[in-house]
């Protein structure tokens, strides 16, 4: 679900692009606005612009707390978003879940390849 909001976000903000360059009345779109924009470049493009806050460190990496803080204001945007609540405890288990699936060097720090394959569903 957190990829779901991730997704509908890209899109947001890549949706002015594309119809930015759409055609004039009577000429054929652009190559480029025929296709939708790939998931993992908007992922990528979001995590590429909101990495430096989540990073307070500066050293380029997410450690656990660094990354929990960011899923968890993406799990509270997704319940909000859905209606629904997650106690305390529930929602910190399933940051640490996510953690330990995002960092898949297994180097107790998320990069930010590794950070957009696990937000891109592992399709990039």
């Amino acid at each position: 679900m957190i990829r779901a909001l991730l997704c509908t976000a890209a899109l947001g903000l890549t949706a002015p692009a594309v119809a930015q360059t759409a055609a004039t009345p009577g000429q054929s779109p652009p190559a480029e606005a025929q296709k939708p924009a790939a998931t993992g470049d908007a992922v990528a493009s979001i995590v590429e612009s909101e990495f430096p806050a989540y990073d307070q460190n500066n050293d380029g990496q997410l450690d656990k707390a660094e990354f929990s803080r960011w899923m968890v204001a993406l799990k509270g945007q997704e319940m909000k978003a859905a209606g629904t609540t997650l106690a305390p405890a529930e929602v910190s288990a399933w940051a640490d879940g996510a953690f330990a699936t995002a960092d898949a060097d297994k180097s107790v720090s998320v990069s930010k390849p590794e950070l957009i394959t696990y937000l891109s569903g592992g399709a990039v």
